[in-house]
């Protein structure tokens, strides 16, 4: 029986009535794509090839050193019951460019933006030109490597092993190095200083039934984020994911600024000051929604995801807020995420290092002006359809979900020349005078498009 990637129900990956094609889709499928691998220390090689028989040889190589999803999911269950270590993570993506290479056609490919490349996709995306981004990203990438674990120790020892594999006509063009960051709570916290990574995707029973709630349901189909990988020796079971990867540089001390003058705009004192950036990111910088809390909750308090937005039409958390530009969730403007299936599946990471704490309220001047950010990666079924379409139409989007709402105030990229209004104070209906919209604080540097192959390819080559 075919692999059912439209299943109502989620996927309850040990249990012993799945059916061949399953079992062996999830023995054949990359991990950190149907749940994310801890990876708080992350190595990204990117990869050119020589020649098509240097590269094959390099990609079939590297399988011993990956595992499965089900062999992560595994380890997953064995560190929850007894607190034993898991192996380090070990994936693997293809551009259009690497397949050509490889000499395999792409037209099998089912995403049109994959076969484009990122580098011809910046009229969709308002992306600076390619003679603006860094110079290792404006080099032919044929494949991304990425190593990953808790600790830095089998990263390095793992990255090495990597390394020796390369042919003499395989070169590594360029390489990031992602550094996870914590808040005093342990939460993962991107460097404006908020709590990120939340309302993801979720496809599997036992992590559906982990977080479940009354006002959001967290689980989607495999749809979102699985599709056959046409080049494996039996598609129909083995399956593979499409790779967005892009450098964002972040501007904190901007973004800090920004903060402070639309508290100086909407009358802000004391405390109550923390409300200007929780209007534009909808959360409060430990995490609070801004959907049910007008001040943050208390230190240590669980960070809450089960919320609508279906009750508040932007007197609460404004409609420009990030976190609902990004996912309107089941709200007066349609629920579009899941009806339209645009929900992504992100698994990136912090890059660069701090010498202040990202989460305090020290003044904008002590923060840095670059050399931080997001190593932003997602996995999609179609990245047109998801990544490219939440970009365009909704965080570029000045008139989503409404006239006046202006850009994502975080990831939106274009002119910022609307003047938008907020809400005076937490709940009330009264607006206040029209505000300038934050300018752009975070730059995208580079990227590029892959597909994730199955292990079975990657064993055929």
């Amino acid at each position: 029986m075919p692999v059912n990637l439209s299943n109502t129900k989620p996927l309850a990956w040990d249990s012993a009535n799945l059916n061949a094609d399953t079992k062996a889709m999830l023995d054949n499928l990359q991990p950190n794509i149907l749940q994310g691998h801890v990876r708080e220390h992350l190595s990204v090689l990117f990869l050119h090839f020589g020649n098509a028989a240097d590269g094959k040889r390099l990609l079939r190589g590297l399988v011993p050193l990956m595992k499965s999803a089900r062999r992560h999911l595994e380890e997953v269950r064995e560190f929850n019951t007894s607190k034993a270590p898991g192996t380090p993570y070990v994936g693997v993506g293809i551009s259009k460019l690497g397949y050509l290479k490889l000499g395999h056609s792409t037209t099998s490919f089912t995403d049109d933006a994959f076969k484009s490349g990122l580098k011809r996709r910046k009229d969709t995306l308002n992306d600076p030109f390619v003679s603006a981004w860094e110079k290792p990203y404006q080099e032919e990438i044929h494949a991304v490597v990425l190593v990953g674990d808790a600790t830095a120790e089998p990263v390095a020892a793992t990255r090495e092993r990597v390394l020796a594999l390369l042919p003499a006509t395989v070169k590594v063009v360029g390489e990031e190095t992602g550094l996870g960051q914590r808040n005093p709570a342990g939460n993962g916290i991107e460097h404006f200083g908020y709590i990120d990574g939340r309302s993801q995707p979720l496809f599997l029973a036992d992590q559906v039934a982990a977080e479940r709630g009354v006002n959001w349901e967290p689980f989607f189909p495999l749809s979102h984020v699985l599709v056959a990988d046409p080049l494996a020796p039996r598609p129909e079971r083995h399956f593979g994911s499409y790779l967005v990867f892009r450098k964002l540089e972040q501007n904190v001390r901007a973004f800090r600024e920004a903060e402070e003058q639309l508290a100086d705009g909407l009358g802000l004192t004391g405390k109550d000051r923390a409300l200007a950036g929780a209007m534009l990111v909808g959360r409060f910088r430990n995490g609070t929604p801004l959907r049910l809390h007008g001040k943050p909750s208390s230190d240590g308090h669980p960070v809450q995801n089960d919320f609508s937005y279906r009750d508040d039409p932007g007197s609460k958390c404004p409609v420009g807020a990030h976190i609902r530009k990004a996912n309107p969730r089941d709200s007066r403007d349609g629920g579009l995420e899941r009806v339209l299936g645009v929900m992504m599946a992100r698994r990136g990471q912090t890059y660069g290092t701090r010498t202040d704490a990202p989460w305090d309220d020290a003044p904008p001047e002590t923060r840095p002006t670059g050399g931080v950010g997001l190593l932003f990666m997602a996995f999609n079924s179609s990245i047109q359809s998801q990544f490219e379409f939440t970009q365009q139409s909704w965080a570029d989007n000045s008139g989503f979900p409404r006239e006046g709402t202006g850009n994502d105030p975080i990831t939106g990229q274009g002119s910022r020349d609307t003047k938008i209004r907020l809400p005076k104070a937490w709940g009330s209906d009264k607006l206040s005078a029209p505000q300038s919209e934050v300018p752009q604080t975070v730059t995208m540097k580079g990227g590029e498009y892959f597909f994730t192959p199955s292990l079975a390819y990657l064993k055929s080559l």
